[in-house]
């Protein structure tokens, strides 16, 4: 799996696939919708729903393809032009336009609904462009390359037409831009292990976050503007002040990052193959103070590549190269209902402080004594990483002392010749793992 994405309305999630495959799933079931959506000649490697949620967008070798998000069935021919693999996509706000990156140093803005292009490719990069984003109000946008120009580069997003000279300052490629939600500052993650920030009006640097050691891979605002996470071939992921650039603490463990839609939680994925580092996990993260939310969620068996909340923040999925993605249980109310079954009392303050934090204490079971009421049986472990630290649904909850890590079940393989037809996943599983 390369990539994964929620549906506006969180209804839907859609993988793409080193398999030349897209799957469209039900969020809340773990189902799949139909069968593998084909067409593609190469390994897929971006998905994106339109704003609207009605369409979906896959980027492949050289092709990009539009599905009705629906019924998976394709929209028109593949749109091409491209002559090298499509790195990432994305929609403008209103959906009428989408951008293509491609390695062969060119972006494309194309009618989303007409699907034909928008004026000639957008040149001006010397290498691979790694990463496209439109700006919140979509009157621009911004793309990132590597080659000897290392640039990020400004557009009119209506025109196609260059907006001032290249962005130059990174000493190694641009792998990720990002737009702050206010649209004033673009923010940019390098293979020279630093973050840049920049006025996305007039393109003049406004400060670099040194602190990695090695590659940044991917960058993001929180919903707020007000922080930064970056995450890198060190396996951290970094939390800065966007205003001052200042570091916030000290670094997380993990490699691609997304913030939740309130902005309170981070999610991190590790990708290390490193014999001495191996990380699969997925981890979540108060992006306030930095501390992590539970143990490590594990269950995968490969690198984690790309990890996505669900819009109402409930959700986390997690898409790996083992094949599969795995939706998490990550809301709090769900894992109150499930502590109380399993404790059969109210957590002590203690316990609600140490896997609960600051939100403010209330009663796990209602219908019971409360610490404040009567004398507590002796102190239990509440499940792993649950509540606002995550857990991932589980039919039968644990009962033992949570430890180093929150394990999913084994993986469950379809057959190969009837590969839109997985065995069924029970709601509430402990990780609900969709295979490819």
């Amino acid at each position: 799996m390369t990539s994964v994405a929620f549906s506006p309305d969180g209804k839907r999630l859609a993988s793409a696939s080193s398999d030349k495959h897209v799957r469209l799933w039900n969020a809340e079931s773990g189902q799949p919708l139909g069968p593998p959506l084909t067409g593609h000649e190469g390994s897929v490697e971006n998905v994106a729903f339109r704003p609207d949620g009605e369409r979906l967008a896959s980027a492949s070798f050289e092709t990009v393809r539009l599905w009705d998000a629906e019924s998976g069935q394709p929209l028109g021919a593949p749109l091409t032009g491209h002559e090298g693999y499509v790195t990432m996509l994305a929609f403008s706000a209103d959906g009428r336009r989408l951008a293509s990156a491609s390695g062969d140093q060119t972006v494309r803005l194309w009618d989303a609904e007409s699907d034909q292009p928008l004026g000639a490719p957008l040149e001006g990069h010397d290498s691979y462009v790694w990463s496209v984003a439109f700006s919140p109000d979509g009157k621009r946008l911004a793309s990132a390359s590597g080659g000897e120009g290392r640039t990020v580069r400004l557009w009119d997003a209506q025109s196609g037409q260059p907006l001032g000279a290249p962005l130059k300052g990174h000493e190694g490629s641009v792998h990720s831009v990002a737009f702050s939600p206010d649209g004033k500052h673009l923010a940019s993650a390098s293979k020279d292990n630093t973050v840049r920030i920049w006025d996305a009006e007039n393109g003049q640097p406004l400060g670099v976050l040194d602190g990695h050691d090695s590659s940044v891979w991917s960058v993001a605002f929180s919903p707020d503007g007000k922080r930064l996470a970056s995450a890198s071939d060190d396996q951290t992921v970094r939390l800065w002040d966007a205003e001052s650039g200042q570091s916030l603490g000290a670094p997380l463990t993990g490699h691609s990052v997304a913030f939740s839609p309130d902005g309170k939680r981070l999610a991190s994925s590790g990708t290390s193959n490193d014999p001495s580092q191996k990380n699969y996990t997925v981890r979540v993260w108060d992006a306030e103070s930095g501390q992590p939310l539970g143990p490590p969620l594990m269950g995968h068996e490969g690198i984690v590549p790309s990890v996505a909340f669900s819009p109402d923040g409930k959700r986390l999925a997690s898409a790996s190269e083992d094949k599969t993605v795995r939706l998490w249980d990550v809301d709090l109310q769900s894992w109150l209902k499930r502590a109380c079954a399993i404790a059969n009392r109210n957590l002590t303050h203690e316990e609600w402080r140490k896997y609960l934090r600051d939100q403010p204490y209330r009663k796990t079971c209602p219908d019971l004594p409360g610490p404040d009421d009567a004398p507590q049986a002796a102190a239990i472990q509440p499940p792993p990483g649950a509540g606002k630290a995550p857990s991932a649904e589980s039919a039968s909850a644990p009962t033992e002392a949570p430890g180093p890590a929150v394990t999913a079940p084994p993986v469950i393989q379809p057959q190969p010749e009837k590969p839109m037809a997985p065995a069924p996943v029970q709601k509430g599983d402990p990780a609900n793992p969709l295979d490819d």
